[in-house]
């Protein structure tokens, strides 16, 4: 695992993956009761990977989406970057366990550090909605700097209705600030939100989850590349 931060950026506030720091061990479970195993293997499908691609992960958490991956797709080069050193540890473990080399990184969606054109595919899995609209902006304008030119990113998150709920059910159990950033996902706002930053986007498709409702994915390209 390495660490790219400055030092102010090393202060900067984030919000880790169930919400609370004291929660992170018990991300994997949630994990399996909910059921998020379909929707990565549906990114995974979407993303269309080949030998030689390489491949981030953007707020990767424990590794569960990096792991899925380099388990179907043995010859892709993995890259996960997650700002919490707690998340990276227990997905630098798990990839171990795996037999999987995956580079780790410490580091924040806003100011990915990497250089241009330097992907073939970029993944975001229920990260999204950890960040503010302005932090949203800068994570697409991000992605776009760091595809190569027919590079593809793959996005899923949270689909809330017009009332702002997800499918029929309110947040009342996430922290304010992310049940406030959540209402920039009502509708297709997700989708326009990327075509906005310059991509042609697919149709979203979505994916019911064991419990609590589902979960839309974007797959999307830089324009002219559709």
């Amino acid at each position: 695992m390495t660490e790219k931060l400055s030092q102010s950026r090393s202060k900067r506030d984030y919000i880790p993956g169930l919400g609370r720091q004291f929660l992170t061990p018990l991300y994997d479970v949630a994990h399996r009761v909910f059921g998020l195993h379909s929707v990565h293997n549906k990114m995974i499908e979407l993303a269309e990977l080949r030998g030689g691609h390489r491949v981030l992960d953007v707020g990767c958490g424990t590794g569960n989406l990096l792991r899925a991956t380099g388990r179907r797709h043995r010859s892709v080069d993995l890259v996960g970057l997650d700002p919490d050193p707690k998340a990276l540890i227990r997905a630098e473990r798990k990839a171990r366990r795996a037999g999987l080399t995956i580079r780790l990184d410490r580091g924040f969606a806003q100011e990915l550090p990497y250089g241009d054109g330097s992907f073939d595919r970029v993944f975001s899995s229920l990260m999204l909605h950890h960040l503010d609209s302005t932090s949203k902006d800068a994570l697409l304008a991000e992605v776009r700097r760091v595809l190569r030119s027919d590079g593809q990113l793959v996005l899923a998150d949270a689909v809330l209705d017009e009332q702002g709920h997800h499918h029929g059910h309110r947040q009342g159990g996430m922290r304010g600030r992310m049940r406030e950033q959540l209402q920039d996902n009502v509708g297709d706002a997700v989708a326009q939100r990327i075509a906005d930053a310059g991509f042609t986007v697919e149709p979203t498709r979505t994916v019911a989850l064991r419990i609590g409702g589902s979960i839309g994915i974007v797959s999307a390209r830089l324009d002219g590349n559709s």
